[in-house]
């Protein structure tokens, strides 16, 4: 009786001491999983971190964005033109003409487009100038440099005293601010029942075609 006893008590702490080791088995293959989860997690979260920054398409939109906006000119402005104007009849037109010249003093390339302001201060009254209806586009004008446009008269062959031309004022496209100049041109103009060519304004760059 002692010895079977005996038998079931060793049976017994054998049977603890291989339970016990099953479970530290187990909590070592769960120690043994767990890096190797975490370090695939952690590849998974870094690939997104190598992407080229040169092609993140944010960054492209606003350096597109920058170079648009810089190259861009603003609209040139009377305070930074210097306006000039001269005779520039070629002999045997039927009408006069004269042109005047913007010269982009400013220190910044400027944007210009259209026609200008032209009247003329007469004797008689101020005259303005119709638009010839030719294409006007924009032209970038850089620092320094000149652009032209015409302006073309009906010659006075009366014989009469005709209308006295006293000045020319002359308004940039696009603004408010005027300059006045001496007329390079004819004396005056006929004075007519308006059955007569008007005073006509090319667009700007247009010097040197016909009225």
């Amino acid at each position: 009786m002692r010895l079977s006893k005996l038998t079931i008590a060793s049976l017994a702490v054998v049977a603890g001491l291989s339970l016990t080791a099953c479970q530290n088995d187990d909590a070592a293959t769960g120690q043994d999983d767990s890096p190797a989860s975490s370090s695939s997690s952690t590849g998974s979260s870094s690939g997104g971190s190598d992407q080229d920054p040169a092609k993140d398409p944010a960054k492209d939109s606003a350096g597109e964005s920058s170079d648009q906006v810089q190259n861009t000119a603003g609209t040139c402005r009377t305070d930074e033109l210097e306006v000039t104007a001269q005779d520039s009849t070629i002999g045997g037109d039927e009408n006069r003409s004269v042109a005047v010249t913007f010269t982009n003093g400013g220190g910044r390339d400027c944007s210009i487009a259209g026609f200008a302001g032209v009247d003329l201060k007469t004797n008689a009254g101020t005259v303005s100038a119709e638009r010839t209806g030719e294409p006007a586009p924009a032209t970038i004008l850089k620092d320094g440099t000149s652009i032209s446009f015409h302006i073309s008269c009906p010659a006075n062959d009366t014989g009469g005293s005709g209308a006295r031309i006293t000045g020319l004022v002359v308004t940039p496209p696009n603004e408010t601010k005027s300059v006045t100049l001496d007329w390079p041109g004819a004396a005056s103009l006929p004075v007519t029942d308006g059955s007569g060519s008007p005073v006509r304004v090319g667009p700007i760059g247009s010097a040197g075609q016909g009225g």
